[in-house]
């Protein structure tokens, strides 16, 4: 199989699975909602109505991602980025509280995360800021600019409070440098004070704190701190290997809080069981295969960074999803991409892998090109060095080597 033909192999399974998982959670969001929708306003359909237009939103986007040039995203990098600081900054004051969090811009029936696009402008930032320079060597070369910036936008997250995206943001950023080829040791020093400042923000927080606390031992508190995990937990338990079944699950009627958006996990393993839940998980690993996979065959620097980068966001927000719902690791309040209830993660997702398809194109095209040129030079030096009045003949290694021919010797000489 040619490199080509696996360029196309990955562009297809990534859509395959990307457009798979949209539909799937389109499913999911009407099985999580339908009750507490009917019951109230009547509308069992309103959630799922919601979501489909973001949905096909994101989809048109997503198309028409893949066909632009990625390279042009240079250019709207810088200003990408001052959009996406101005608006987290302004969410913080000029938004309306929704459970205690000012995460959201409301015009009309449709809403806005900041902090969603955050994520693709510091991922395009980095990506276009490493491609043109070496990697960094210290924490100074780090620091400045990738790591303030980055520092600026989790620090304005994390007043929203939005710590859940703040380490998705992180995973991201350390997926880049990793490939950008910045040294295990020097990602390890820094990841070590990024989570110094973690643990620093958690503990400022009463109810992070009780989120951690709760975490090591949700039964000791079932009925306050650690009611989720634990609702989360029966019923991803009472699922077993082949569910409940499609819409029978009963934890999302007034026992799993946040079901449709944070827990969704929790009513496929109740109503899929085991099945519904390798299968959520396998497609996540397919499609960190496939973007992976792009991000190392591309040869353009920016486009290899840009791959990676997106592959990271997407596969990391769902481990980190996916951890928090088995009990692995502390709740973080982060949806599961393409599958969970919101218009904001969707649309971005969405977009950004229209930009992966997009690279995945390119490097295609580059590839089916360099065979061709390489025989077309091969033609050409075979034809000049026939046309200076030798002829070729070929070694065993495959070189041309010039054979002379006798001379003409003169009658009478």
């Amino acid at each position: 199989m040619s490199r080509a033909t696996d360029g196309r192999f990955d562009q297809r399974l990534l859509t395959f699975i990307t457009l798979g998982l949209v539909a799937f959670g389109l499913v999911m969001v009407y099985s999580a909602t339908s009750a507490s929708a009917a019951l109230g306003d009547g509308n069992s359909m309103a959630y799922l109505q919601r979501q489909a237009v973001y949905a096909l939103l994101g989809v048109v986007l997503m198309a028409a991602a893949s066909r632009v040039d990625y390279h042009r995203l240079r250019y709207l990098a810088p200003a990408l980025l001052v959009v996406a600081l101005g608006l987290c900054a302004a969410v913080l004051v000029a938004s309306p509280a929704v459970n205690g969090a000012h995460r959201w811009f409301f015009v009309g029936p449709a809403s806005f995360q900041p902090s969603e696009l955050a994520k693709l402008s510091l991922c395009l930032f980095a990506a276009v800021y490493l491609a043109r320079r070496r990697p960094p060597r210290t924490l100074g070369e780090l620091a400045k600019p990738l790591g303030i910036v980055t520092a600026i936008f989790c620090g304005l997250i994390l007043l929203e409070p939005d710590l859940g995206t703040t380490i998705s943001l992180c995973v991201m950023m350390l997926g880049v440098l990793l490939v950008a080829g910045v040294r295990l040791r020097l990602l390890a020093v820094a990841s070590l004070l990024a989570m110094a400042v973690g643990l620093g923000a958690i503990w400022s927080e009463p109810y992070r704190r009780a989120r951690v606390f709760s975490f090591l031992d949700p039964w000791s508190d079932a009925q306050g701190s650690g009611f989720q995990i634990v609702q989360a937990t029966i019923g991803i338990g009472s699922g077993g290997i082949t569910g409940e079944g499609l819409g029978e699950g009963v934890q999302k009627i007034l026992y799993l809080p946040e079901a449709h958006t944070d827990m969704i996990f929790a009513v496929i393993g109740e109503e899929l069981g085991l099945f519904g839940s390798v299968f959520v998980i396998g497609a996540f690993a397919a499609f960190g295969f496939a973007g992976f996979r792009i991000a190392l065959r591309c040869r353009d620097p920016f486009g290899k960074l840009l791959a990676a980068g997106l592959t990271a966001l997407v596969c990391g927000q769902a481990a980190i999803n996916l951890a928090a719902v088995l009990g692995i690791a502390p709740l973080t309040g982060i949806p599961l991409p393409f599958v969970s209830y919101g218009g904001s993660s969707l649309v971005v997702l969405l977009a950004g892998v229209g930009i992966l398809l997009n690279i995945a194109v390119n490097e295609r095209v580059v590839q089916a090109r360099v065979p061709d040129r390489g025989r077309r030079n091969r033609r050409t030096r075979t034809t000049r060095a026939r046309g200076r009045g030798g002829s070729t003949r070929a070694r065993g290694d495959g070189d041309l080597r010039r054979v002379a021919r006798p001379r003409r010797v003169a009658a009478g000489s």
